[in-house]
C-alpha cells in the first residue's frame, strides 16, 4: 500500500525508523484476510487496516502505539498491530491523493464517506434533448464528458454563474420535456422576452438550435465566444457610423465580459479538464508533479531540479535562464562546481516526469467504459483548488486549446514551487 514497511514489535519498537515528516500511514493487524464463519453464518471479515494521514509520522503512530494505562481497551492498538506503513508527502494535496488511493484499495466504494468527499458541483447542458437547457448538478456520468462544465466551487456559485448567463441569451429555463403547442399561453420568460418560447413555438428549431450552440459555444470558451462576437459587431457598427447600435453593443459586451469573468479557470468541459500540478516533494532537490486528465489525477512524478536555474523574483527577473537566485548561505570555497541544465535537458526530464503520469492503455471490453472514481478526484481537486490563495500551496498549469500542456509554463511553475519551498519568495 506504501513503500516504506517496518515490523512492530511491541516490546521493542522502533521508532527511530520512522520519520519525524509529514505523510500518511496504514496500521496493519496479523489478521488481515477474510475468515470463514460458522456454519451457516456468513464469513467473517479481517480486520481492516487504519489509513491516516499527518503532519509527523513518528509523534503520530508512537501516539497511537504507545500503551498507557490511561488507555481504554477499545484504543489499545499496541498488540493488535503487526505492521506499519507510510510514505512521505511532500504536500497537503500529496496527503489527500495518496490517502484517497489506500483508502480506495482497502475499503473500496466506502472511501466516499470515511473521507467525506463529495462531488463538486457543475453545469451540464442537454444537448440530447430538442429543446437543450442547462441545469446544476453534481451528478458526473461517462457519457455526458463533453456536456458537463466544472468544477465551481459550490452550488450557490454554480446558480448564480448561470442565472447570469442565461441573461445573456434567450435558452429556456424550465424543466420540462416540451410538446410545442401553439395555445400554450408560454411563462413569464417569454413575457420579459428572455426566452425564445420554443413551448408555443415562439420560434422554428433552426432558431433555438443557434441559440443553443451559443451558449454551449460560451460554456467551452468561459465566454470567449460571446466577447469577441460582440467585438466584432461593435466595430462594424462604429464602422457604419450607427452609434446608437454600437453603444448597445457596448453595453452587451461589458455585461458578457463581467459574466466572463465570474467563470475560474478551472470551469472547462470535463472531457477537456486537463493539466499539471505541481508541489513540493518530501524529497530534496525535486518537486512533485500530478497530472489532471479529464478530471481524474494521477502521481507524483518526481522531477529534479539538479543544474536548474530559477528565476529571481526579487531582482525582478522572471526567466528560467537568467541569474539564479542569491543562495540563502555563503557558498564554501571548495563547494563542487554545479553543471547547469540546457533547456533541451530540462524539456526532456519534464517529458520522461509526465511519462510516468500517463495512463495505462485501456483493454478492449465490452459495453461503455466505466467512469472509475472520477468524481471523488474531482472531490480531491476542488477542496485544492478553492482553498483561499493564501492556503492554497503549489500551482497548476491548465492544458491549451490543443489539449498540450506548455512546457515552459510548467517549468516556470516548477521553480516558483521549489524556491518557495526553500525559503527563497513568496511568488
Amino acid at each position: 500500500m506504501f513503500p516504506n514497511q517496518i515490523a512492530f514489535d511491541q516490546a521493542r519498537p522502533a521508532w527511530e525508523s520512522i520519520p519525524t515528516a509529514a505523510g500518511v500511514f496504514a496500521l496493519f493487524a496479523e489478521d488481515a484476510h477474510a475468515e470463514p464463519g460458522a456454519p451457516g453464518e456468513p464469513a467473517r471479515r479481517g480486520v481492516e487496516p487504519y489509513i491516516s494521514r499527518t503532519p509527523n509520522l513518528r509523534r503520530r503512530i508512537r501516539r497511537l502505539l504507545d500503551a498507557r494505562p490511561d488507555q481504554t481497551k477499545r484504543l489499545q492498538l499496541a498488540g493488535r498491530v503487526s505492521r506499519i506503513e507510510f510514505a512521505r508527502t511532500g504536500s497537503d494535496f500529496e496527503s489527500w491523493l495518496r490517502l484517497y488511493d489506500a483508502t480506495r484499495t482497502a475499503f473500496g466504494d466506502r472511501v466516499r464517506k470515511r473521507l467525506h468527499l463529495r462531488t463538486p458541483f457543475l453545469l451540464r447542458m442537454t444537448v440530447e434533448n430538442a429543446y437543450p437547457r442547462v441545469y446544476v448538478t453534481n451528478h458526473v456520468t461517462k457519457s455526458a464528458m463533453d456536456d458537463l462544465y466544472g468544477p465551481l466551487p459550490s452550488r450557490a456559485a454554480a446558480e448564480h454563474f448561470l442565472e447570469d448567463m442565461l441573461d445573456l441569451f434567450k435558452l429556456r429555463r424550465c424543466v420540462d420535456n416540451l410538446s410545442p403547442d401553439p395555445a400554450f399561453p408560454g411563462c413569464v420568460y417569454s413575457e420579459m422576452k428572455k426566452c425564445l418560447a420554443p413551448c408555443y413555438q415562439g420560434c422554428s428549431d433552426e432558431r433555438y438550435g443557434e441559440e443553443a450552440a451559443a451558449v454551449r459555444a460560451f460554456l467551452h470558451t468561459r465566454g470567449t465566444s460571446l466577447a469577441e462576437a460582440l467585438g466584432r459587431e461593435r466595430q462594424a457598427a462604429s464602422e457604419l457610423l450607427e452609434f446608437e447600435k454600437a453603444a448597445e453593443l457596448h453595453a452587451r459586451l461589458a455585461k458578457a465580459e463581467a459574466v466572463a469573468a465570474e467563470a475560474p479557470e478551472a470551469m472547462r468541459p470535463l472531457s477537456q479538464l486537463n493539466g499539471v500540478v505541481v508541489q513540493a516533494a518530501a524529497e530534496s532537490e525535486t518537486v512533485a508533479l500530478f497530472s489532471l486528465r479529464q478530471g481524474a489525477l494521477r502521481g507524483p512524478a518526481l522531477f529534479s531540479v539538479a543544474g536548474m536555474r530559477h528565476a529571481n523574483e526579487a531582482a525582478g527577473s522572471t526567466s528560467l535562464y537568467a541569474q539564479p537566485v542569491a543562495a540563502p548561505e555563503a557558498v564554501p570555497l571548495d563547494a563542487p562546481v554545479v553543471t547547469l541544465a540546457s533547456r533541451d535537458e530540462l524539456e526532456a526530464r519534464l517529458d520522461r516526469a509526465l511519462a510516468e503520469l500517463a495512463p495505462p492503455p485501456l483493454r478492449r471490453r465490452f459495453g461503455p467504459p466505466a467512469l472509475g472514481p472520477t468524481a471523488d478526484y474531482l472531490g480531491l481537486f476542488s477542496r485544492w483548488y478553492y482553498r483561499p490563495q493564501a492556503k492554497r500551496s503549489g500551482e497548476i498549469i491548465f492544458a491549451g486549446d490543443d489539449g498540450s500542456v506548455p512546457a515552459k509554463a510548467v517549468l516556470r511553475a516548477i521553480s516558483r514551487v521549489w524556491a518557495k519551498g526553500r525559503g527563497y519568495g513568496n511568488s
